[in-house]
């Protein structure tokens, strides 16, 4: 079983389209590229105990790169040639069959503003009788006015086993600190087999808590939250869903917060591979138990057949605020010298601030080397140099993607002395219109986010 934190949790893929039209076209189809975005991958379950199979569907849109002019209404093109002998395809009503194996669905028109449009939504189900371990290939390539597109793909295979999944949960925003929320999902399994026991993992960033901490469950705490493994009891069978409620106590220090959980069927190998080296403590509160939500059917066990919606994230946003402070240094020495200047990030809170979903940095800081000295040696990973040819003595360095409230995070500056200048100062300041994390976003005062570094 893989890490479930490295699951990717989104199930379409966007696969790559290019080129534009010939000639002297409309201004789409000089400067859009189209794109397909349909699922990477699908396992059909096989025959379940009543000699049914169950259907997958597959979703697919087509969007583009430019959202400023209107590109017309086109065409998608579905091959299911690949999969014809172990699969049948149930077509939605805008598409027209060509043949058994190939139709041609009508994609609607993308006004000006709008990026993605809906292409098609086709079932595919597994056909009596069909070898466990095939797989082949569905094929997609679209044209619009005289935009046209690169081929994509769906690998198409079929399986036995359970199918374990969760329902995407909704985003939170505007949470109040020291209040309490909750994250409701369905647990189901849409596979031929039965999951007689679940491993269900949790995750809680830092400004969150686990408001129980269950007999069945164990727990660790880590720099950027609070995680649980637990094993469920109750059988998952085919058609079977659970109500999966957990409650969360929003901190003083919340505000943006990730939760992550997934589910697994049990075995000692997996619980012992998601463990790790780490430390884990039993909770000593109630059961964790689900609550059934759907009629289950009977059916044997297996290992899960497409972990693909086994992994979910939620993202709850708290109305909180992180007054971040820099401070600055001064050094001094004789030409030929090398010293280090230190620059200090403080998080004044009273929030924590993290980028769990982007992976940006709580702050990149802005300089230029003071006069008569030369920036040495600054570490790659966390610094660089200006690409501005009219700034090239200008460097920024990034904090971690983290930053807990009353800490703080410093950045050594090597200089090397060319010549003594007395008073030589220069202002370093935190570039608060990151794209990914905005400062000003969080930050009630933005005044105190600079700072000097002296030299001599």
């Amino acid at each position: 079983m893989k890490d479930p934190r490295r699951l990717l949790g989104a199930a379409l893929v966007s696969c790559a389209l290019a080129a534009a039209g010939v000639g002297a076209g409309p201004a789409y189809a000089q400067e859009n590229q189209l794109w397909i975005s349909a699922p990477y991958e699908t396992v059909l379950p096989g025959a379940d105990a009543d000699g049914g199979a169950r259907e997958r569907s597959l979703a697919v849109e087509v969007s583009r790169d430019v959202a400023d002019d209107r590109v017309p209404a086109g065409r998608l093109t579905v091959d299911v040639s690949e999969i014809a002998s172990f699969a049948r395809v149930a077509w939605p009503a805008n598409c027209e069959p060509e043949s058994e194996v190939r139709a041609v669905c009508e994609v609607p028109e993308m006004p000006a503003g709008t990026e993605r449009v809906p292409a098609a939504a086709f079932g595919l189900r597994a056909l009596p009788g069909a070898d466990v371990g095939a797989s082949g290939y569905v094929r997609y390539s679209a044209v619009a006015g005289e935009a046209t597109s690169h081929p994509a793909e769906t690998r198409v295979g079929v399986g036995n086993g359970p199918d374990l999944g969760l329902s995407q949960a909704d985003y939170q925003h505007g949470l109040r600190p020291g209040s309490r929320t909750s994250v409701r999902a369905t647990l189901s399994n849409s596979g031929n087999r039965t999951a007689e026991r679940t491993l269900l993992w949790l995750n809680a960033s830092y400004g969150l808590r686990f408001e129980q901490r269950h007999t069945n469950c164990e727990y660790r705490d880590h720099d950027t939250g609070r995680s649980a493994l637990c094993v469920l009891d109750e059988a998952v069978a085919p058609g079977q869903g659970y109500a999966l409620n957990t409650g969360l106590g929003v901190g003083r220090n919340a505000l943006y917060e990730r939760f992550d959980h997934s589910v697994h069927p049990y075995s000692d190998e997996a619980l012992e591979e998601m463990r790790g080296d780490w430390t884990w403590t039993r909770g000593t509160g109630a059961e964790l138990d689900l609550r059934p939500v759907a009629a289950a059917r009977a059916a044997a066990a297996d290992p899960d057949i497409d972990p693909q919606d086994n992994y979910r994230t939620v993202m709850l946003n708290a109305r909180n605020t992180a007054d971040l402070k820099l401070g600055g240094s001064r050094v001094g020495g004789a030409a030929g010298d090398t010293v280090t200047a230190r620059v200090t990030v403080h998080n004044r809170g009273p929030a924590w601030v993290a980028s769990l979903g982007a992976g940006a940095a709580v702050a990149t800081v802005r300089f230029q080397a003071p006069e008569g000295t030369t920036v040495m040696g600054l570490p790659e990973e966390d610094c660089w140099p200006s690409e501005d040819p009219a700034s090239p003595t200008t460097y920024y360095c990034k904090t971690p993607i983290y930053l807990h409230d009353k800490a703080s995070y410093t950045f050594e500056i090597p200089l090397r002395i060319d010549r003594v200048v007395r008073g030589a100062r220069t202002t370093v300041a935190t570039v608060n219109d990151d794209s990914e994390l905005s400062i000003r976003e969080f930050d009630p005062n933005l005044r105190n986010n600079s700072a000097r570094i002296v030299v001599n």
